[in-house]
């Protein structure tokens, strides 16, 4: 039976294609193709036996368990298989390397009269594919957006892709805000894997335009870790300095960190300990005894007026003072005033306004 594989390539240039990982879930967490579907043939905890079965008793009997535990499940997952074909979509399995998982799924779909396709080289060929392709993607320059926590540099650049600007938003990518408190009210922060997963994703949406924009991040945001190559853009880029109000910043933040949790049972013990996390940095004894007041008293507008005077905005400073060359400033008491004068400012650096809004 001859079964279809697609190369990396081949695959990515598929946009009627949807992949589907036939790996145990914890393999899928782990890192994925962005967008696929999980069908996994075994639980982790079946995947675990057949591993031992197969150091203990060879290959052979881990394939008879490994058949009698996906043969009552075979009609359900043919079916999703089918239901992706009927939706429009080509099915395209994989699993980690191409081998007996994958082919035996498409070996049963094929059988059933499903028209699927195989990823040659399954996950792992996609990572390697994706790593050596991503430096190639970075064409545009680079329009940074600096400025102190609270600012609203994420809802300027949310406000700009609505305008159908080419954005890369890595604390969306990283699914952290790159603070200690960065992950609050987020599902866990993306691993290195999914991270460069979808950084692949997002600068191929932007391979084509002249420039993008993007937050000025430290290299490592939560658990990822930025590529050199992007730091470079980062450096060699237009720099804007986005500035706004101490009222205005604790509003925003305050509205972005507390309003949505604080009624939560977790939230103040999370607060104690990311403040633990950073405690050591805070040499002022004066400075930490009223940030745990702060807590204990429920008074986080207090708390974060003192972690932007005392601790952030004094590294974010410094940070900034690291960058040659000149700055455009832009104040972002109005976040829609702010979008109109970054708009202006894209402009005046020659580039254009994105087709989609006219000139």
């Amino acid at each position: 039976m001859s079964l279809k594989e697609l190369s990396i390539d081949e695959f990515i240039q598929k946009p009627d294609s949807i992949a589907i990982d036939v790996r145990s879930p914890i393999e899928f967490e782990e890192g994925s193709i962005p967008h696929a579907k999980n069908l996994p043939l075994f639980t982790n905890e079946e995947r675990t036996e057949i591993g031992t079965i197969y150091k203990q008793s060879g290959s052979e009997a881990a394939k008879w368990r490994a058949m009698q535990i996906v043969s009552p499940k075979l009609p359900g997952l043919l079916g999703e298989i089918k239901r992706v074909q009927e939706s429009g979509k080509e099915p395209v399995l994989f699993c980690w390397r191409g081998g007996s998982r994958s082919q035996s799924m498409a070996a049963f779909a094929t059988l059933s009269g499903i028209e699927v396709s195989r990823i040659a080289g399954g996950y792992r060929a996609y990572r390697e594919r994706i790593l050596e392709k991503t430096p190639d993607l970075v064409q545009g320059k680079a329009i940074v957006l600096h400025g102190m926590t609270g600012v609203g540099k994420t809802l300027i650049l949310h406000g700009l892709k609505q305008k159908g600007y080419p954005i890369l938003d890595l604390e969306g990518i990283a699914k952290h805000r790159g603070s200690v408190f960065g992950d609050f009210g987020e599902e866990k922060p993306h691993n290195q894997k999914i991270f460069d997963s979808l950084l692949f994703d997002g600068l191929s949406s932007i391979q084509s335009k002249d420039f993008f924009l993007m937050e000025a991040e430290s290299k490592r945001i939560g658990r990822a870790t930025q590529p050199d190559f992007l730091l470079k853009a980062k450096e060699e880029g237009i720099h804007i300095s986005v500035c706004a109000s101490m009222e205005k910043r604790i509003e925003r933040t305050y509205q972005e960190y507390v309003t949505p949790y604080k009624e939560c049972s977790w939230f103040k013990d999370r607060v104690w300990e990311s403040l633990q996390k950073i405690e050591r940095r805070i040499k002022n004894k004066q400075t930490l005894e009223n940030l745990y007041h702060a807590v204990k008293s429920e008074n986080y507008e207090q708390l974060i007026n003192i972690l932007f005077v005392d601790y952030y905005d004094p590294r974010y400073s410094h940070k900034e003072n690291s960058y040659e060359g000149g700055f455009f400033f832009v104040d972002a008491d109005s976040i829609q005033a702010a979008v109109a004068e970054i708009e202006k400012i894209i402009e005046k650096t020659g580039f254009s306004k994105p087709a989609a809004i006219g000139i």
